[in-house]
């Protein structure tokens, strides 16, 4: 039996208008990993992952370094027990 995990990360830096969203949603695609990206009102982008600990790990590891264009500076991330969810995600929106 699979063990899902989730974390809301929220990642700092010139993350908008550089197609974070969009690469964040390919890539969490490319790892079967569930959840979203969207912008913040304060210019961070958060996105909320969910699947398999090393495909949800492998996400995290992948936005600190996102797409060409975009600037990381930091990426919090917050554990995020199951039962919090409203529901569990099915593929990966950006919002």
């Amino acid at each position: 039996m699979s063990t899902l995990i989730a974390r809301r990360c929220y990642i700092s830096g010139r993350v908008q208008g550089v197609f974070y969203r969009a690469s964040t949603r390919q890539k969490a695609n490319e790892l079967g990993c569930a959840g979203y990206a969207r912008n913040l009102p304060d210019g961070r982008v958060e996105v909320l992952a969910v699947g398999e600990p090393h495909a949800v790990q492998s996400l995290l590891d992948w936005l600190w370094r996102g797409p060409p264009a975009s600037d990381v500076k930091f990426v919090e991330v917050q554990e995020l027990p199951l039962d919090q969810l409203d529901d569990v995600p099915v593929g990966f929106a950006q919002r």
